[in-house]
């Protein structure tokens, strides 16, 4: 499965890109917005530091504007993927987009139906959101096991299922299992899948014993 980061701050996307850990980042303009930074400018200098794809999203709802704003954001790099809503004008902007040879995009997916309708309109990626669903009820998880089993019945199916609304360690592994293509992940998740008790206490012990032992590799 590979992991995007779901972030608009630099730092953390340096870490985790240096690190190896990420194969691209979401972004929102609310996300953005929370930064303080030009949604621009911080587009552009994403797409200096990572090589995979970027989602940038349209802010308009209607499909003209957004076909303006979609084009705006594409020019700043190959690698960025344009990310709408998925409503009619929405999906309207992304058979656009995708024709003309532009990654994109389809999120707030809450069913199976609407995943459907995403990759008929030629979606790169479709992003069901795994905590919000559970925040109504739902089973947010079993979301991603239902998408992903429709789409294998049918090869022509090229979407990629990208789990988002990731709110713990165990929303990622559930999608893994699920079978989810991508899970985007805040930083604060992914830093927390380094933890665990005996991983801290092996290296308590080892550096105990090599203290002891006297010596230095340098």
């Amino acid at each position: 499965m590979r992991f995007f980061l779901d972030t608009a701050d630099l730092n953390e996307i340096r870490f985790f890109s240096e690190a190896g850990l990420i194969d691209g980042i979401t972004t929102n303009a609310s996300i953005i917005a929370k930064s303080g930074q030009d949604i621009i400018d911080t587009i552009s200098d994403i797409s200096k530091m990572v090589n995979g794809p970027i989602s940038a999203e349209v802010t308009a709802s209607d499909f003209q504007t957004q076909i303006r704003e979609a084009e705006k954001l594409a020019s700043i790099s190959p690698n960025i993927t344009i990310k709408v809503p998925l409503t009619p004008d929405g999906l309207r902007t992304c058979k656009h987009m995708s024709d003309n040879g532009t990654m994109v995009n389809a999120t707030l997916c809450f069913s199976v139906s609407q995943a459907l309708l995403a990759a008929k309109a030629g979606a790169t990626f479709v992003s069901p959101f795994i905590g919000r669903v559970e925040d109504n009820g739902g089973n947010g998880v079993g979301l991603i096991r239902d998408i992903v089993e429709t789409f294998r019945n049918y090869p022509d199916i090229h979407t990629s299922v990208l789990a988002s609304s990731i709110r713990c360690v165990d929303h990622v592994v559930g999608a893994a299992k699920a079978g989810a293509d991508v899970a985007t992940v805040p930083p604060k998740i992914l830093h927390e899948m380094f933890k665990h008790p005996l991983t801290d206490q092996g290296i308590k012990l080892f550096s105990l014993d090599w203290e002891k032992s006297k010596q230095s590799i340098l």
